[in-house]
């Protein structure tokens, strides 16, 4: 009789899990479906203001690439100096995912501890803040860009701001996630004796996120590479610009759009390679 009763509350408790199992699967493939219908319509939608032409179009979509192939073997004599030709605008374009990586690195730490809870300078304007790092998240580089470019012309500071401003927002993010990990301990302890805000905040809590930061920093700066490159199709400067240029010249082109493509290729491959390296030393310890 024992074990029937106490078998019987067992039995209620797997039926229960089970069903609320079955349920959420139920509501999962709901949602599935949703979007699944949403996103059908939302390409027939587009392929329709596009008179039709995905489905016409998709049988030539390796056209581009062979063409440039092609050319690019047949004048595979002028890649060394297509590489030295363009060397100084990839520069130019790390020089700009540098910057903007850095000064919104900066930008990104003051956002995140003013909101962060138990760390805010002023705790009743940490909604504010998270809503401006939103803001810097939600709003897309080009778009910035394309807006800054209105007003102060081409070049690479357009570029700068726009990634800047993304970058502070989005490394705000994940730095106020650390934060929230970090020991309130030497806080509190450095606040006994009457330190300020800012030495609370760089004697107590720096030491204890500064390897994480550094970490976000590097893999934010892979990204930064590649935003600025696309922004330069814009006219925002760098190595984008020198690409724009070689493919819409066409055909005669395209050795000097693949000898870009190399350099990018090879930057991007260095660049998250050696910031792998440091941020596993990171995490492992040096």
């Amino acid at each position: 009789m024992a074990n029937l009763t106490i078998g019987a509350p067992v039995d209620n408790i797997k039926a229960g899990y089970m069903a609320m199992v079955q349920r959420k699967r139920i509501y999962s493939g709901i949602v599935l479906i949703v979007f699944v219908a949403m996103l059908a319509a939302g390409f027939d939608l587009a392929d329709s203001r596009n008179a039709g032409g995905f489905w016409s179009g998709l049988s030539r979509i390796f056209d581009f690439p062979a063409e440039l192939i092609k050319e690019a073997f047949e004048k595979s004599a002028a890649l060394p100096g297509n590489l030295a030709m363009y060397f100084p605008a990839l520069v130019e374009t790390i020089n700009i995912a540098a910057v903007s990586t850095l000064i919104g690195a900066i930008f990104a730490i003051l956002l995140s501890l003013l909101s962060t809870r138990g760390l805010a300078r002023w705790p009743r304007l940490i909604g504010v803040f998270r809503r401006a790092m939103d803001v810097m998240r939600a709003l897309p580089e080009v778009v910035i860009a394309l807006v800054l470019i209105f007003i102060l012309g081409g070049g690479p500071v357009p570029a700068m701001i726009a990634i800047t401003f993304h970058t502070a927002g989005a490394l705000g993010k994940l730095f106020s996630e650390v934060n929230e990990n970090a020991d309130l301990k030497p806080v509190e302890g450095l606040t006994s004796v009457g330190a300020s805000w800012l030495q609370r905040m760089w004697l107590g809590v720096m030491p204890q996120v500064a390897p994480n930061y550094l970490s976000y920093a590097l893999l934010r700066f892979e990204i930064n590479v590649r935003a600025s490159a696309i922004l330069g199709f814009v006219g925002a400067g760098g190595i984008g610009s020198e690409l724009r240029i070689a493919i819409s010249w066409g055909t005669g082109r395209y050795d000097a759009a693949a000898a870009i493509f190399i350099l990018l290729f090879l930057t991007i491959v260095v660049i998250d390679q050696t910031s792998s390296h440091f941020r596993n030393k990171l995490v492992r310890g040096f």
